[in-house]
């Protein structure tokens, strides 16, 4: 579906009903906010439950010819070792080590099901149909919606009574409003909290029928970014790039054991090297003093005005009760409690590197 030259998700009435304020995001109409404002969106889905539209995100099923072992290929995760309802959060390298996506791969039983990033939907659905010898089906008549804080369990098991036996990262099959629903305990906010893929055809009904409980509010993309970078958790085309390797965005968790052992993935030689010998820069949290937070863009230098790097995303965090930011810094800047600079509108204000995240992660383990 289609708006002027924008798309539209299957819950684009809904979003309009309820007065969200539409912007242009990776092609889409998307709601950046409802009239309660972006903050109370945020500490709502801390302290209850919040519904996000995330149908705009490329929903992708891989069928045949060991799609696990094949899709290996292109990423450095050990796929082969996942059981049926496990996921997996895994990059797309390059040939130089660099990211060319981050995604969620699971394995349902019979096939495997893919969510790469809505702005690089077209370029990862090319990738792998350049590259995997297996079937692609874009799942084009889906709907995907994430339930996300301490209530999202409660909220949910009164529809799909069997979704409180998930466990963060698990998945499965449910039955929602008579629709057979793929429901996975997982999000993107540092809450507890599930992803909804549903049949667009019942996508507005299933919506309407969260939002009708008291504990849930519709949040927009502007607190979905605050929620997630209160979370430590990296935004692709910000945080991650081609030009950033997993060593250097510290995601070298997500590179299997085995395929340390094995390689056989996209930049191998690059990754390997930086695990073993260290990256020259590092994504790190980063506390300004004070109140002016450091967005994207801000340079980065120690305390002799040396530069360092720049921040990729930065903000006032809501929960925190203050500014919180991520970056890029020279590698012998990068341990926690150095001291550092940002400078804003040419000034430096103090600043020093901090563990993340920054709002402690609420998810159901198992």
């Amino acid at each position: 579906m289609s708006e002027g030259n924008l798309k539209i998700t299957p819950l684009h009435r809904v979003h309009e009903s309820l007065g969200a304020k539409m912007v242009p995001f990776a092609g889409y109409a998307m709601p950046v906010q409802y009239p309660a404002g972006v903050k109370t969106e945020h500490l709502h889905t801390r302290a209850k439950a919040g519904l996000f539209d995330v149908s705009h995100m490329g929903q992708v099923r891989l069928t045949g010819g060991d799609a696990a072992a094949k899709l290996e290929a292109l990423v450095p995760a050990n796929l082969q070792a996942l059981k049926p309802g496990e996921m997996r959060y895994t990059l797309f390298t390059d040939g130089a080590g660099g990211i060319l996506d981050d995604l969620i791969v699971t394995n349902t039983g019979d096939h495997l099901f893919v969510v790469v990033n809505a702005a690089c939907k077209e370029q990862d659905i090319t990738h792998m149909r350049e590259n995997l010898d297996c079937d692609i089906q874009v799942l084009e008549d889906r709907a995907l919606v994430a339930l996300q804080g301490p209530a999202a369990e409660v909220v949910l098991s009164g529809l799909a009574p069997g979704v409180a036996g998930l466990s963060f990262m698990s998945s499965g099959s449910f039955e929602l409003a008579g629709a057979e629903c793929f429901i996975s305990r997982s999000g993107y906010s540092g809450e507890d909290g599930f992803e909804i893929s549903i049949p667009a055809d019942k996508a507005v009904e299933i919506a309407e029928t969260l939002l009708n409980n008291d504990a849930v509010a519709p949040i927009g993309l502007g607190a979905r970014d605050s929620l997630r970078l209160e979370a430590g958790l990296c935004l692709y085309g910000h945080d991650l790039g081609p030009e950033t390797t997993p060593v250097e965005a510290a995601l070298e968790w997500t590179i299997g054991k085995r395929r340390r052992e094995e390689g056989g993935f996209p930049g191998v030689e690059v990754i390997l090297k930086q695990l073993a010998e260290g990256a020259p820069r590092r994504r790190v949290g980063i506390r300004p003093d004070g109140r002016a937070p450091a967005r994207e863009g801000t340079e980065i230098a120690d305390t002799g005005s040396n530069w360092l790097g720049e921040i990729t995303s930065g903000g006032f965090g809501p929960s925190f009760g203050g500014p919180v930011a991520m970056g890029y810094v020279a590698s012998h800047a990068s341990a926690v409690d150095t001291e550092i600079n940002v400078i804003v509108r040419g000034k430096p204000l103090p600043a020093r590197v901090v563990a993340l995240p920054f709002v402690k992660a609420n998810y159901k383990r198992g």
